[in-house]
């Protein structure tokens, strides 16, 4: 019976350590403001109180209309929390489940319980309850290795070798000297003569929509399009009117719409009106 006892202990020991490392690569826990099985906004003080037991659990909740900078560039920083509600009229049933920024399950808590009657308090015993499958995990933030990797400074080598040169004898004799270091660039000449290149400005042409997947990230005035790179690709503004956004694209104004469950983008360009379908995951 004790070895039966210690080889659990053990087993949940090394489960908890297996969790721990998978949600190590992960900085922040995005809480929404209204979870989808509820009605309204912070209903039965469900995500005051997740974002409290995270905390309480050493991680970085953050609510979802509230996404600090690093994490608005990069979705994939954090994980979405959401609640799975199973409850009856005789009892209280929560399990909390966290995914990627892929919309894959990372890790999902045991059921929290609960037989208290009043909704609210049901909701935060229940809620504990499942927070009970973080207890153990010895949770740091450690960023993967690709997010780690520090770019290396090569060394700049500048030859200083005939920093003084004579130029090609002409009826006077002019002489150029520079200067290349770090500190100061300098170029002076004793009979300077007026140049006649122009550079050319390159103007950098924003990347057109791809037809990959985009992730739609809740923002002040609407969402921000983020592909899997992770890079916002477009911003959408929302209107009075549901599933319509303003929008601009390659410099030119334009509307994100819904149509028979898909997702287009309309603008004009050069007077020609264009529509191109988009691959949209709220």
């Amino acid at each position: 019976m004790k070895k039966r006892v210690v080889f659990a202990l053990v087993f949940v020991l090394a489960a908890s350590m297996t969790m721990s490392g998978q949600l190590n690569g992960y900085k922040y826990i995005i809480v929404p403001k209204k979870f989808e099985t509820f009605k309204k906004e912070n209903q039965y003080m469900t995500s005051t109180m997740v974002k409290y037991l995270f905390t309480q659990k050493g991680f970085t909740p953050v609510y979802d209309d509230a996404l600090p900078e690093d994490l608005a560039n990069n979705r994939c920083l954090g994980l979405l929390a959401s609640l799975l509600d199973d409850s009856s009229f005789f009892s209280t049933k929560v399990t909390v489940i966290l995914k990627d920024c892929q919309s894959i399950e990372v890790f999902r808590t045991i059921e929290g319980k609960s037989k208290i009657k009043e909704y609210t308090a049901a909701y935060k015993d229940a809620l504990e309850d499942a927070f009970t499958s973080f207890d153990g995990m010895d949770y740091a933030y450690a960023p993967k290795k690709s997010e780690a990797k520090e770019t290396v400074e090569q060394p700049i080598t500048v030859s200083f070798k005939d920093d003084v040169k004579k130029l090609e004898e002409t009826p006077k004799t002019s002489v150029v000297k520079q200067e290349a270091t770090l500190e100061n660039q300098s170029y002076e000449s004793v009979e300077p003569e007026p140049s006649t290149f122009t550079k050319a400005e390159v103007k950098a042409e924003p990347e057109p929509v791809n037809s990959g997947l985009l992730y739609a990230q809740p923002i002040g005035e609407g969402y921000q399009l983020v592909d899997n790179t992770p890079k916002v690709v477009m911003k959408l503004m929302s209107t009075s009117v549901d599933n319509v956004f303003l929008t601009d694209y390659l410099g030119n104004s334009g509307v994100v719409l819904q149509k028979d469950g898909k997702w287009f983008l309309e603008y004009t360009e050069g007077g020609v009106k264009k529509s191109k379908e988009l691959n949209i995951k709220f």
